[in-house]
């Protein structure tokens, strides 16, 4: 029983993160699924549509989408991102305790595995997922620039919101892991602006042409064809998000500004509670061997980081776009590690009270949310 004593509160830490997730996961699926049902519902029967990948998946298999399938599709996904996310960390840092703070900083986080638990359904996870099989896959051909290419694709047909989500942390994982390891030549250089042209034209098709082509009552109607209990009307409340456009959707989100930037103190105190691991990430990018690839990772973080500022002008899911924000840097976490370094970086000191404190902090928040703090 030591790993429960005092001298080991990582492993218990680990332990009570279990148990929180378990309790997110019991609060998740005793509310009714709105948004992620409706998206089961809309497929390709009306053309080119926003948001429909998933749904015409799901209708390749069942005409009728029970309730229940929104939890287990979306349960299995996290337990595979889970699965994925342990198996990146064991290659790249291993599970020795020396490493466990950090594995209880970056898994345990609230920002992301237990996030992605009470926004079951959304589609957000699988952005992570896509980059974390990137970070698991050989890199060295054009191959890798082609697999990504394909999955961002995958990812803008889930939803347009991806080409700001994961779309650009994916490119500074293909940069890091492929152009910085064999260095650019003609054929690379030319599926990854090939790639980068075809996803503009796919984002703005989706985005200006991607809406349905008939009233709303008539598009309500057929997603009841879909329903396997079409007296659930409540469910398709969200119906209007594929007729509204652009500027409908930045003038809600500043409509609601005034209110939504009261959690920005609370996105900036979570932050500040992860303060080991984006101490140990500084010190990463500040021992790499390369000046070129110190700057082309810091460029990377702003670049990402951009992009999500972007969508807080947009669209109001602030508590998401944060957490998301922050699994794109564990992610990119991982490719700068892989990168040649100067010196040994040494992991969170596990020994350190105020890291312990800030550790148990962590594992005791249960998410984030979806739009405001908690």
């Amino acid at each position: 029983m030591n790993w429960l004593t005092r001298q080991n509160p990582w492993r218990l830490m680990l332990a009570v993160n279990v148990a929180v997730m378990s309790g997110v996961f019991i609060h998740k699926i005793l509310l009714p699924p709105y948004v992620p049902y409706i998206h089961l519902l809309v497929d390709y029967h009306f053309g080119l549509v926003k948001r429909a990948l998933i749904g015409a998946i799901v209708s390749l298999f069942t005409q009728k989408v029970p309730v229940w399938l929104v939890f287990a599709l979306s349960g299995a996904v996290w337990l595979i991102t889970a699965g994925l996310f342990v198996k990146l960390f064991r290659r790249t840092f291993g599970f020795d305790d020396a490493h466990l703070p950090l594995f209880i900083f970056t898994a345990g986080s609230p920002f992301f595995l237990k996030n992605f638990m009470h926004t079951l359904g959304h589609f957000d996870i699988y952005g992570c997922l896509f980059a974390i099989v990137l970070l698991l896959v050989p890199a060295h051909s054009t191959g890798f620039v082609l697999l990504a290419a394909l999955f961002s694709i995958i990812l803008v047909l889930i939803h347009h919101i991806h080409l700001l989500m994961y779309v650009p942390s994916i490119a500074v994982i293909v940069v890091l892991r492929h152009y910085l390891a064999v260095g650019f030549n003609r054929a690379n250089i030319a599926v990854g602006v090939a790639s980068l042209i075809a996803l503009g034209v796919l984002f703005m098709a989706l985005q200006f042409w991607g809406t349905i082509p008939l009233p709303e009552a008539d598009f309500v109607a057929y997603l009841k064809t879909r329903m396997a209990d079409p007296s659930r009307t409540d469910l398709l409340g969200f119906s209007y998000i594929w007729y509204q456009p652009l500027a409908t959707e930045v003038s809600d989100t500043w409509a609601r500004m005034p209110s939504n930037i009261l959690g920005v103190p609370v996105f900036a105190l979570l932050i500040w509670l992860h303060t080991p691991l984006w101490r140990y990430f500084f010190d990463l990018i500040r021992w790499l061997a390369s000046d070129v690839h110190q700057r082309i990772v810091v460029a990377g973080i702003i670049g990402v980081s951009a992009a999500y500022l972007i969508m807080f002008a947009m669209v109001f899911d602030y508590s998401r776009w944060i957490s998301n924000w922050a699994v794109c840097l564990f992610l990119i976490l991982h490719a700068v590690k892989t990168l040649p370094s100067s010196k040994k970086v040494s992991s969170i000191a596990g020994d350190d009270r105020k890291t312990s404190i800030l550790g148990w902090i962590v594992t005791l928040i249960p998410r984030v949310g979806v739009i405001r703090p908690f």
